[in-house]
């Protein structure tokens, strides 16, 4: 099994890796798609249908909107966000889009793109159908799209031909780990360190560019909690939710070094740089999934945690940490799932908790063995809950669980290091009970906002 560092951390765009990112790379997907078919001319209509998870929280989530960018030939990684409402007002003036030997194409965004409210395609419970139409309103191509979370899509032929991990073939990389029990026979065999070892597969694929690939990671990631601290106002959707990170900012500023800071301190900056984070998610704004958007603050506000406030922080450290939690990430989903779509919030907040917690404990000079039970700690205390965001928003409990998520990722790391590596629970073990209990957990409260938080608001 081989998942790339840049496969789990990918630059993009809010709200959501799976309900926004992940259906705008589909539908440009398809547009590539239909431009290569053979009489693609004939091509006069395109319909777009939206099913199980997509439908009930994709206007929240602007699926739609994101499926009429990904048409419009735009992708997560070079839309610029503050243009993506001017195109949308225009496409709904011209009502038709543009695509490549074909000419203008029909596509009315108010009345061809539908969100099915009935059961979800057997696929998985974030399903697309995408349509074009001929002349005389015979189906030119239709394919059908599934958005498998982190900005990861697969089409329903692929779904169907390849391994249930639908993760990319381990191919020549020296340390095909595909556990925690694997990887740390490997590390032992070697000698090597789990962020050495995810180096050395890298380097088959990525070579040189690596290091430059990383660092722009960790700038976006900065980027991103750095424009969060300036910002304020209400974020859009109509829940007249607040940005906080920039009031918070300012008073933990206000704080250093006065006899008004409390001991508790570090965990408020914590808070604060993942909120940040999550406040730019909700606004649309551009993050990087680490390893969804849903809990993109996590892993950044960890690591700006060790890079500003740890003692002996440094780039080396920085590098090992992403690595770390990429080949954590990685584990997690092939042996389950980083989607809240199919797991709950502990695929997505439990995931990056576990990433979080695991690359922390080797920037701080963990073992292979503690770096594994730090992952551990975090991904257990995630177990169980629930993704059910209030109005189909990614802000509540969403920005806030960032930031708790980011705590306890702290706090397990910090436990492991203070043990010897040795415990319980092994980490493959905990990701199957997380695999099972999403197995278990009624649809309600896998993204659809048909029960928990979602539907128990104060009325007011």
């Amino acid at each position: 099994m081989f998942l790339s560092v840049f496969d789990i951390f990918k630059i993009g765009i809010g709200p959501s890796s799976s309900h926004t990112m992940g259906p705008m790379v589909a539908a440009s997907r398809f547009l590539k798609a239909l431009a290569a078919l053979p009489g693609r001319t004939e091509c006069r209509r395109l319909t777009v249908s939206l099913h199980g998870s997509l439908a009930f929280t994709g206007k929240g989530h602007a699926t739609d909107r994101a499926v009429f960018l990904g048409l419009m030939g735009f992708r997560p990684d070079t839309l610029d966000p503050d243009q993506a409402e001017a195109l949308v007002a225009g496409l709904r003036v011209t009502r038709s889009i543009t695509a490549p030997g074909i000419g203008a194409i029909a596509f009315d965004p108010d009345h061809d793109l539908v969100f099915d409210y009935g059961p979800p395609l057997p696929g998985h419970a974030n399903g697309m159908v995408f349509t074009a139409h001929g002349l005389s309103g015979n189906v030119v191509l239709r394919e059908v799209w599934y958005s498998i979370g982190g900005g990861f899509v697969v089409s329903e032929d692929q779904l169907s031909s390849v391994s249930p991990s639908r993760d990319t073939a381990a191919g020549d990389v020296p340390y095909p780990f595909t556990s925690a029990v694997e990887m740390l026979r490997m590390g032992r065999e070697s000698g090597l360190s789990i962020a050495a070892m995810k180096e050395a597969n890298e380097r088959v694929r990525h070579g040189r560019d690596l290091e430059p690939g990383l660092e722009r990671l960790q700038a976006a990631m900065n980027g991103c909690i750095d424009r969060g601290l300036r910002q304020e106002g209400i974020l859009p959707g109509g829940l007249s939710v607040r940005r906080r990170a920039k009031g918070l900012h300012q008073q933990l500023l206000g704080e250093r070094g006065s006899n008004r800071a409390q001991p508790h301190a570090a965990t408020d900056w914590l808070l604060v740089y993942a909120m940040a984070v999550n406040e730019e998610n909700a606004a649309g704004g551009r993050v990087v999934t680490a390893p969804t958007n849903g809990a993109a603050g996590v892993v950044p506000a960890v690591l700006r945690y060790y890079s500003d406030h740890c003692v002996g922080a440094n780039a080396d450290g920085e590098r090992q940490f992403l690595l770390t939690a990429a080949a954590i990430g990685g584990l997690i989903k092939h042996r389950a799932s980083i989607s809240g779509a199919e797991c709950g919030c502990q695929a997505e907040i439990g995931s990056a908790s576990a990433m979080a917690a695991a690359g922390l404990c080797a920037a701080l000079g963990g073992t292979n063995e503690q770096i594994e039970n730090a992952a551990e700690i975090a991904l257990e205390h995630h177990l169980g809950m629930t993704c059910d965001p209030a109005g189909g928003l990614v802000q509540v409990p969403c920005i806030e669980r960032n930031g708790l998520g980011a705590i306890k990722a702290v706090s397990a790391a910090s436990l492991a290091l203070r043990g010897d590596g040795q415990h319980f629970m092994p980490l493959d073990n905990c990701i199957e009970t997380m695999r099972q209990t999403g197995q278990d957990m009624a649809t309600k409260y896998k993204e659809t906002s048909l029960g928990g938080l979602a539907v128990n608001l104060p009325e007011c």
